[in-house]
């Protein structure tokens, strides 16, 4: 796995949290549904992150956010991926139109479409 500047990788952070909340590998591995060898090659990073679902799944169980998980193990979320295939030309066009938004200018598209989603149930 590629690790930006500075950052660490998935399997670097999931050992370190793993460790700190004093779960056995072989016991986190049984928690997530996977072989406790295929999760110390994770760890190691030898073999790239799970699935979006099972990443979810980990981070659940740390105590952590979900949604940074998946940004860590550079996964889309199986709820954004659906969105993506059902609009393959308006999502695209949809994130370029938002690139160089401030948070302030986020929050204000959002509040549109809660309220845009709520007239329309």
């Amino acid at each position: 796995m590629t690790k930006t500047r500075g950052a660490k990788s998935f399997g670097a952070v999931l050992r370190e949290k793993r460790m700190a909340k004093k779960i056995t590998l072989r016991k986190f591995a049984e928690m997530i549904g996977v072989s406790a060898t295929y999760l110390s090659q994770v760890e190691q990073d030898h073999f790239a992150p799970p699935t979006a679902d099972r990443v979810t799944k980990i981070a659940e169980l740390l105590g952590e956010d979900p949604d940074e998980w998946i940004r860590l193990a550079d996964r889309v979320p199986d709820d954004v991926d659906v969105m993506v295939r059902q609009h393959p030309k308006d999502m695209p066009e949809l994130m370029r139109l938002a690139t160089g938004l401030s948070p302030k200018q986020f929050e204000v598209i959002k509040e549109q479409i809660r309220k845009m989603k709520k007239r329309g149930k």
